[in-house]
């Protein structure tokens, strides 16, 4: 899974891997996402790409058996769109 994000500073995107080598700076501006906790930030983007990898794999493994039941997209996702949501708070505007 590749994560993107947008900077609450300057509104560019970039993906989590640049901000994972970067050492949780902004690719762009060189400004800490974090900078109390950047090693945390840093280990928790890259442990959210693998994992999220891990369960689109196993998602497909499930679908390609063509079960005979369906998931309930809310059960997967529900906690995470929640999660996401947090993101959106407190943005950071430019004058």
């Amino acid at each position: 899974m590749k994560i993107k994000g947008t900077c609450k500073r300057d509104g560019r995107d970039f993906f989590a891997e640049q901000v994972v080598a970067s050492g949780g700076e902004c690719p762009w501006d060189g400004q800490p996402f974090n900078a109390d906790y950047a090693a945390v930030l840093v280990e928790s983007l890259r442990e959210a790409e693998r994992l999220g990898t891990q369960l689109e794999r196993a998602l497909e493994r499930v679908a390609s058996l063509h079960p005979a039941f369906t998931l309930n997209e809310q059960s997967v996702l529900g906690e995470l769109t929640d999660q996401l949501g947090r993101f959106h708070r407190d943005l950071v505007r430019q004058a």
